[in-house]
């Protein structure tokens, strides 16, 4: 397939960038864009598709057939025919009514993702939007002009369109964005970004916001980071398991080959490669015959884990990559067929997947940071690993937070794609919530990460009264990491800034190559 730049509206220089065809995007490439700011270019041969679908439109216009959303109203107006001279008004109505979003803004990265996403869509040519419009989306992400969008609103079907409409408000010189970094007035934003709006069209503002970007966008972003976590998990536990002199024949290979699941299998894999070299883990018989469940069955639950993470992978492969807006129009057969791509119930169904695999990462962690704290189980450290027990409470707080950490994830955890509440006077009777769902998963994987984290400070804590010396040289570099970030409490202080300062770290990944380096690749 030919790759080649379409001339960006600024006319000028665009350096080398992810080529966007509508059917290849992958994860790897929405991270790059949304937190690298790596740039976009549409594939000539997706231009010309879009090019072709918008003169079916306009043909449809001109011969007033009843097309849904073009020459009808929207929802249980559809029974309402549109003349030619209002398509634009109609448009334009549409965006301004539907953009009523309410809550925090979304994050500067998830606003780039979706923005990508929403043009990925789009750039199938099954949407019949104007390529200058299309164009305009994309010559605002790579100036970084970010639309301001509530993360509240959406139903999870007919598209995220309330969220969704305050993405289309600025490419109409209205609403509020960013530009680079900076809050102001649509307009504005894209006057200092020497972009200029556009008019809607017939079909366009529908084709802006009938899909499900918000929830896709969420949602990739989460399982990037949970993928990070996934790893850090591991690593974390086999610290841990050396700080409970704990027993490796757990993880030796012929466990998990009558047992033969692939994740289980690769987690057992991961334990026994960071422990090689230490001389804190014990063999069965030596301190004890077996460990607690939450160090002998690690393969078994952060196998799970992944388990999830693989069925999430796919739908969002598949989402990123899909036509989700309605009608669509069918080029060849010269046909407009109304549909419901934009039913969020394949993602809906991920993330609330997704929040409970999650979610049984924070509840194991916890319980192996229980046991690092509890002088009655860990083997000899000092209660809540203070080092003036009595006077210093040490460790006995980050337990708390943890557990409530814990405990919130847990009603996070309830699934919102098994509600639906009805709309549009009836004629939207079942949506997904597919949205709830995946800002629902965003906040249990950030919460996962602050209970990881607090488990990696009670673990470099207790290491130092065990000896970091006799750590696996694995381990060893996640502990120099730690201690580069996080100083050792020796007094009492707040832990709050180390908590916080460590979570992110984990989420972002950033000690996975130093500790690969030694261990080899991880699963």
């Amino acid at each position: 397939m030919t790759k080649l730049a379409v001339q960006s509206t600024s006319n000028d220089f665009v350096p080398a960038a992810v080529v966007l065809s509508g059917q290849e995007l992958t994860l790897q490439q929405v991270r790059a864009i949304a937190y690298d700011f790596t740039p976009v270019v549409l594939a000539e041969e997706a231009a010309q598709r879009v090019a072709d679908c918008r003169t079916m439109v306009e043909n449809l216009v001109a011969s007033n057939k009843v097309v849904y959303g073009v020459t009808t109203g929207f929802g249980k107006f559809s029974d309402v025919t549109i003349s030619p001279e209002d398509s634009a008004q109609l448009q334009a109505n549409l965006i301004r009514s539907h953009a009523c979003a309410v809550g925090q803004p979304l994050p500067e990265a998830t606003v780039r993702a979706l923005m990508l996403l929403r043009a990925n869509a789009l750039s199938k040519g099954y949407s019949g939007i104007r390529l200058t419009t299309l164009q305009l989306l994309l010559d605002c992400l790579n100036r970084r002009v970010h639309p301001v969008v509530p993360e509240q609103g959406s139903l999870g079907a007919s598209g995220d369109l309330a969220p969704l409409s305050h993405l289309a408000l600025v490419l109409m010189g209205e609403g509020e964005a960013l530009y680079l970094g900076e809050r102001m007035s649509g307009k504005e934003a894209l006057a200092r970004a020497g972009l200029k709006p556009i008019q809607l069209q017939a079909k366009e503002g529908l084709s802006l916001i009938n899909g499900t970007q918000i929830m896709t966008s969420i949602g990739a972003l989460a399982y990037i980071q949970s993928q990070h976590l996934a790893k850090m998990a591991d690593v974390i536990a086999a610290l841990t398991t050396e700080c409970l002199q704990g027993i490796t024949d757990a993880f030796a290979e012929e466990i998990q080959q009558v047992r033969p699941y692939p994740e289980q299998i690769g987690v057992a894999k991961n334990l026994r490669a960071l422990l090689t070299g230490s001389k804190l883990t014990t063999r069965q018989g030596e301190l004890r015959v077996q460990d607690a469940y939450s160090l002998r069955c690690l393969p078994q639950v952060h196998g799970a884990t992944r388990q999830v993470l693989a069925y999430v992978e796919e739908k969002l492969m598949i989402e990123m990559n899909a036509a989700t807006d309605n009608p669509l129009l069918f080029m060849e057969e010269e046909i407009v067929i109304s549909g419901g791509n934009f039913h969020g119930q394949p993602i809906a169904f991920a993330m609330d997947f997704l929040k409970i695999g999650m979610s049984e990462l924070a509840n194991i962690s916890e319980r192996r940071t229980e046991r690092l704290v509890n002088p009655a189980l860990s083997g000899g450290l000092p209660a809540f690993l203070s080092h003036q027990p009595g006077i210093a409470s040490g460790m006995m707080i980050p337990q708390y937070v943890s557990a409530s950490l814990v405990s919130e994830n847990k009603v996070l955890a309830h699934p919102a794609s098994v509600d639906s509440i009805p709309s549009s006077a009836n004629q939207e009777d079942h949506v997904s919530m597919g949205t709830t769902a995946a800002r629902h998963a965003a906040q249990v994987i950030s919460n996962t990460a602050k209970v990881l984290a607090i488990e990696l400070i009670c673990a470099a804590e207790a290491i130092q009264f065990r000896g970091e010396e006799l750590l696996a040289p694995a381990t060893r570099v996640l502990f120099d990491k730690v201690r580069a970030l996080v100083p050792p409490v020796l007094t009492d202080r707040s832990t709050s800034a180390d908590i916080e300062r460590l979570a992110e770290a984990l989420l972002q990944g950033e000690f996975l190559t130093y500790i690969e380096d030694v261990s080899g690749p991880l699963y």
